[in-house]
């Protein structure tokens, strides 16, 4: 496993290259003059804006600034924004925001997906199934953000349950309303994703052998159909870890979160370049590193699988 695990790890290096690479083009890429952007509609005398686009590379060839900013990167620098800030400083605490955000959707989606799925995929055609799938459908189809107002309205304001805003009363209290609304989309897949695939399985030859030997019904359903029901679960989960940490930003504008979200919102308005793609390299980093702990997983929940 440890030379899968290497092998798998040296992959990620090119993705991730490449990936940087795109995102740094498309970024820097938009029009106009991020260092004119700073001063507004008020005149810049020319030396200082050359001087000010020197210090930040902007007269380089594009590969030249990306290699300059890899080379940062490889000291664990995420370089400035226009204005002289540290990018690594104004994410760090915006960071803990949104991983605390993202965990709270990420575990809402894993025990309630997967928990409706497995009732349905159980139920299969009966009202617990159509209940589940009519649920997920109308969850689906509803616009995060009318969930969003519609949760602080009922649960906030109304009955007074849960915060409707802000991180004042700290995890978990502050996030589980804003994570139960980020998770709602993915908990739907998630629901549907178990539902199927156990469902599918409990039809499987291994199942009905299983059955013939007199294995009891929890035994047969929660050691072999629902272990192997949940690897296109756990792929999914994992992707959409990073799905969280990088889609927060309506979410986080609802419920007045400062995280990384509205700062990638603010920077891309006020054209720091600097600032969005230091954000995004992290979470390109994070979906990596997710997504290789999911392909270690499939060898725990299938023995069937085997890492050559």
């Amino acid at each position: 496993m440890w030379r899968y695990a290497l092998r798998r790890l040296l992959q990620a290096v090119p993705v991730f290259i490449g990936t940087t690479l795109l995102i740094y083009a498309m970024v820097f890429a938009l029009p106009g003059d991020p260092i004119q952007a700073l001063a507004g509609d008020k005149p810049v005398p020319e030396n200082v804006l050359q001087t000010l686009r020197e210090r930040y590379n902007l007269n380089d060839p594009l590969l030249v600034q990306y290699g300059k900013y890899m080379w940062g990167l490889v000291r664990g620098d995420l370089g400035e924004n226009y204005t002289g800030q540290s990018v690594s400083e104004m994410l760090g605490g915006r960071w803990t925001v949104t991983a605390l955000l993202a965990l709270t959707a990420w575990i809402f989606e894993l025990v309630v997906g997967i928990a409706l799925g497995t009732w349905a995929g159980l139920r299969r055609g009966k009202l617990a199934d159509t209940l589940v799938l009519g649920g997920t459908t109308l969850v689906i189809a509803v616009p995060v953000f009318v969930l969003g107002y519609t949760a602080q309205l009922l649960f906030g304001l109304h009955w007074k349950l849960l915060p409707t805003a802000g991180t004042d009363d700290g995890w978990p209290m502050s996030y589980i309303l804003p994570g139960i609304v980020l998770g709602s989309l993915g908990l739907s897949y998630v629901a549907r994703l178990t539902r199927t695939s156990l469902a599918e399985n409990l039809r499987a030859d291994y199942v009905r052998t299983a059955n013939a030997k007199g294995l009891s019904r929890a035994r047969v359903v929660g050691r072999h159909a629902l272990r192997n029901s949940l690897i296109p679960v756990v792929t999914y989960l994992g992707v959409d870890f990073g799905n969280l940490m990088g889609g927060a930003i309506v979410t986080e504008g609802i419920f007045n979160l400062p995280g990384i979200g509205q700062q990638v919102f603010t920077s891309i308005q006020l054209k720091e370049g600097p600032v969005v793609v230091g954000a995004v390299t992290v979470l390109v980093l994070i979906f990596l590193l997710v997504n290789l702990v999911v392909d270690l997983l499939y060898g725990v929940l299938d023995p069937r699988i085997r890492y050559e």
